[in-house]
């Protein structure tokens, strides 16, 4: 059986100043295309995961990151999660491999009813030198589930997530 510790679900980390919450995701085999990397419509979903993992609260008994607290997972929950804009920077080929990715996430903005998420993917945990293989930013609004409206982050949300706010990737292909 194995066991869920932090390190293999989420975990909270300041490195050089930065906080990050680092989420570790397996690929699968399906998540590659016929050039033998990790396709770009599966990086999206790679995303998703991670950022369910370190905003909604995990299942009961398995530990999660402090940032977890969002009750998601529950039908009769008063607000859900939008994804109102998403932007991605391929920097290197994904190649397979049974080790999970290191993703790397953080807020870059704190708004009225949405936060910017960013993320950097890396290669896994203990590689010698870790490779950033994309970088990504989503907009995420808080919604009501009965109105379909935006609604204002609550004190809560921003106690939890304050102390994850970094500077916004600034993406160096831009026109």
């Amino acid at each position: 059986m194995t066991e869920f510790t932090s390190e293999t679900v989420a975990s909270v980390v300041t490195t050089a100043g930065a906080t990050r919450v680092r989420i570790p995701i397996h690929l699968r085999w399906g998540d590659l295309d016929a050039l033998g990397h990790v396709n770009n419509t599966s990086m999206l979903k790679l995303l998703e995961e991670a950022r369910l993992r370190a905003f909604w609260k995990p299942e009961i008994g398995l530990p999660g990151p402090s940032t977890a607290i969002l009750d998601a997972l529950s039908l009769s929950a008063e607000t859900m999660t939008l994804i109102a804009r998403q932007e991605i920077e391929y920097l290197a080929p994904v190649p397979y491999g049974q080790r999970p990715l290191d993703v790397q996430l953080w807020i870059g903005r704190i708004g009225g009813s949405s936060i910017d998420v960013c993320y950097e993917v890396y290669s896994p945990r203990g590689d010698d030198v870790q490779t950033c293989y994309a970088r990504s930013t989503a907009v995420v609004v808080m919604v009501s589930t009965e109105t379909g409206r935006p609604v204002r982050l609550t004190d809560d949300m921003r106690r939890a997530w304050t102390p994850i706010v970094g500077e916004p990737i600034a993406y160096a292909h831009r026109r």
